[in-house]
């Protein structure tokens, strides 16, 4: 049976044979690969950490689009990847024909290792494109899974690498070869294939990132979110009808509710709007990758607060009209409390909050990402 396995096994080995196919090859789209899911472990890890920050009590406010530019770069670079990954997996492919699968413990290692990368970042960038449109298909919560997944990759990519070293050392600089050694036929000589991948790649970087960063923007054809689009002109991912809101945020009787240490203010919309403004040109961008910088006006929310008697670098429960919902209710850390450019937003645009950007108000902070800058709020409660 062994032999018969065997046999068979190289059969399929030799019909799927290509000169293209080398170990060269491979080390070369391991050295692209290999920096890509790094990137996006590092911007992955400070997105993750902006809305799940625990015992860490250290933010960055400045500069104002630092959260724009890395969730842009995790989801460009993440798309990038795709055509990597499984270029990476056809140079590779044959070696998973070789009979018997597993040689001794160190050979089983390494197939662990290879079996463990390939299905963790399979799922990994499937979820994370996915996610960009908002289709979550899947029963299990995607920020969680994705967080936990981006562990078990980069563990199991340093595993990989640790027991693939030699012959990555080995196959790191290209070789010379010797006068008069004739190139390997086939279809696609390796320079073509490499091309062809760094094409796929550059393709769909340039028609996506638009959504992401501005000067791409002409070139946005497949990315859900378009830049100047919506409602006063800035995109929208949930809109009030969706949120449930529509008959709280439009009843006249609202107003916002601040409470410090047992003393309580309410403030209607009139009232708020008879407070010094300010005024701030701020990009909002949502984990899904979009981003768009405008135009906001509001009340500074340290001034706010200050109204109760609250300290400006003060800890902040935020509450939004909605109903239920995994970001209804927010805390902001006391560096985007302290921050000049952080405020109740009421005008966007130079108009009116439009109901679907959290018309009566909304909160805008620096640097935050977009599910945490809160919509159609109901209160803001100090909490120390």
């Amino acid at each position: 049976m062994t032999r018969f396995l065997q046999a068979r096994m190289e059969g399929v080995a030799t019909r799927l044979h290509s000169p293209v196919r080398s170990t060269r090859l491979t080390v070369v789209l391991g050295r692209l690969l290999g920096p890509a899911f790094l990137i996006c472990f590092g911007t992955g890890l400070f997105s993750h950490y902006l809305q799940d920050p625990g015992d860490i009590t250290f933010f960055l406010t400045r500069p104002v689009w630092i959260y724009q530019v890395t969730q842009g770069i995790h989801i460009t670079v993440g798309i990038a990847s795709i055509p990597l990954l499984f270029a990476k997996l056809w140079s590779v492919f044959p070696e998973l024909l070789k009979w018997p699968p597993i040689k001794n413990v160190w050979h089983g290692l390494e197939r662990a290792s290879i079996a463990l990368f390939v299905s963790a970042s399979l799922v990994e960038l499937t979820i994370g494109l996915i996610n960009t449109y908002k289709w979550y298909p899947w029963p299990f919560p995607f920020r969680q899974t994705h967080y936990w997944l981006a562990w078990v990759i980069v563990g199991s990519l340093a595993l990989h690498i640790a027991v693939k070293l030699p012959i990555i050392a080995e196959h790191w600089r290209k070789r010379r070869e010797p006068d008069g050694a004739s190139r390997p036929a086939g279809r696609w000589p390796r320079r073509g294939f490499l091309a062809a991948v760094g094409l796929s790649s550059f393709t769909l970087v340039l028609t996506t990132a638009g959504q992401s960063f501005g000067w791409l923007a002409p070139f946005n054809l497949f990315a859900p979110r378009r830049m100047g689009t919506g409602p006063q002109a800035v995109p929208v991912n949930r809109t009030a009808a969706e949120a449930k809101v529509l008959a709280l945020a439009n009843d006249p009787g609202w107003a916002l509710q601040v409470t410090f240490r047992g003393r309580s203010a309410a403030y209607s919309l009139a009232e708020l709007g008879a407070m010094p403004l300010s005024e701030h040109q701020l990009p909002i961008a949502c984990v899904e990758g979009w981003s768009q910088y405008a135009n906001w006006r509001g009340v500074p929310i340290r001034d706010l607060i200050a109204t109760v008697g609250a300290p400006a670098d003060s800890l902040l429960r935020i509450t939004s009209l909605e109903p239920n919902g995994g970001y209804r209710i927010m805390t902001m850390p006391a560096a985007y409390t302290q921050d000049a450019q952080t405020m109740v937003a009421l005008q966007l645009n130079g108009e009116v909050l439009d109901l679907d950007h959290g018309y009566p108000a909304r909160i805008i902070a620096p640097g935050r990402p977009g599910v945490l800058q809160t919509k159609w709020l109901k209160s803001v409660e100090v909490l120390g």
